[in-house]
């Protein structure tokens, strides 16, 4: 199966995860991608399960079976993209220029999707000798709360009821995502919480009589900067993933120009090393900005909490993955990186899990967003000789 039509199939059935927002439209959340993958199959001869997780939102799954005692691999890719808000191209009329495939979702991660797909497809027709048993997970909303890598991993202890043709945890995990064909052992983990401050609203002919919500918040956050400036230089920085970070990303208050404002909030984004606790990051948090600031705030559930990923669990899987690569597609690195994956959630499994997959991060998310056509095809030959290698198990590190 070549990798690029399939891709373009895919960009032109918008999947876009709404991230939290109150829209609705044709083209937002993953049903028709899933639709169209589940009709692939189906053509294909190939049995799948499908299971809602929310409405408009399903996991897929594919099994490649390779007999009793086989390793188990698991190729995670996801069917959602970010928001198309401020693009320059035309989102979902994917097009060639210059060996590139411009569309939302071609670089992250339909490209990395495509290419899984393909590389199983090609797994059951030609049923190679010595493979590892597949697994071909199509998973929901990685962009946001992830909720669908979530069930996967909870059904594997009891969390959540068991897929059909995952039951038991997978040897290794092996995710799709833009690292130009390097091989992530490591990255940051994300927490994501709101602060709230309170004020007391009056018209604001009068503002004396009340208290500004939003003039308080402009001292949590100038704390908050402060703290920013001051995290890298007070925790280790990782290795592989570098430094601890801080960003305060949204901010929202007050109901009306003419009314003094009784309420703020922002949000913040902690970027985790691998080790840390999110607890410990949380207090460190509060302890701040209580000692800088005289009136109470909040600090409100967290939105997102995505562990780090630590290199330590996957390094003879790693180290197998590295040396397919290598005879492959030439020499590759173990590398960290900053973003956060799926991985996080599987190593927390207790699977040894990579991150893995055509294009650049740096076009990720982009206006123009665009992956390398040529890395297409290098990353269906190397998951395929991935998964025959992985039938002799980890290779020591």
């Amino acid at each position: 199966m070549d990798p690029l039509p399939l891709l373009k199939q895919l960009i032109a059935i918008p999947s876009v995860n709404p991230m939290g927002r109150a829209v609705e439209g044709p083209e937002y959340l993953e049903g028709r991608v899933s639709d169209f993958l589940c009709e692939q199959l189906k053509s294909l001869g190939i049995d799948y399960e499908r299971r809602e997780i929310a409405p408009g939102r399903a996991n897929i799954l594919a099994r490649c079976e390779a007999g009793s005692g086989a390793p188990v691999v698991l190729l995670d890719a996801h069917q959602d993209t970010v928001p198309v808000d401020g693009m320059t191209i035309s989102p979902f009329e994917p097009f060639e220029r210059d060996g590139k495939l411009y569309g939302r979702g071609s670089c992250d991660v339909k490209g990395g999707l495509a290419t899984m797909f393909a590389a199983f497809v090609r797994l059951v027709k030609e049923q190679p000798a010595g493979r590892a048993t597949v697994v071909l997970s199509m998973t929901c909303d990685e962009e946001a709360t992830s909720i669908g890598i979530h069930d996967l991993c909870g059904s594997w202890h009891g969390k959540a009821p068991p897929y059909r043709l995952c039951p038991k945890k997978p040897d290794v995990a092996v995710v799709a995502e833009p690292t130009e064909l390097q091989v992530v052992v490591a990255h940051r983990g994300a927490l994501r919480w709101k602060i709230r401050v309170g004020g007391v609203a009056c018209h604001s002919s009068r503002p004396q009589d009340g208290v500004n919500a939003i003039y308080r918040m402009a001292k949590v956050v100038n704390a908050l900067e402060e703290f920013a400036d001051y995290l890298p230089g007070s925790v280790p920085a990782h290795p592989l993933c570098g430094p601890a970070t801080l960003s305060v990303g949204l901010i929202e208050g007050g109901a009306s120009v003419n009314v003094v404002p009784d309420h703020c909030t922002v949000d913040i984004d902690r970027r985790m090393l691998p080790g840390e606790s999110s607890e410990s990051a949380l207090e460190t948090v509060r302890a701040w900005i209580a000692e800088r600031v005289d009136f109470p705030f909040e600090f409100l559930p967290s939105f997102c909490n995505s562990a780090a990923l630590s290199e330590e669990l996957s390094g003879p899987w790693s180290a197998r993955l590295q040396q397919v690569l290598k005879n492959t597609v030439g020499p590759r690195e173990r590398i960290g990186v900053a973003y956060g994956t799926h991985a996080s959630r599987t190593a927390a499994a207790g699977v040894p899990s990579v991150v893995c997959g055509p294009g650049d991060i740096a076009q990720a998310h982009t206006k123009d967003e665009w992956i390398e056509i040529r890395q297409l095809g290098q990353a269906v030959d190397a998951y395929y000789n991935f998964c025959v290698a992985a039938g002799q198990g980890p290779l020591a590190s």
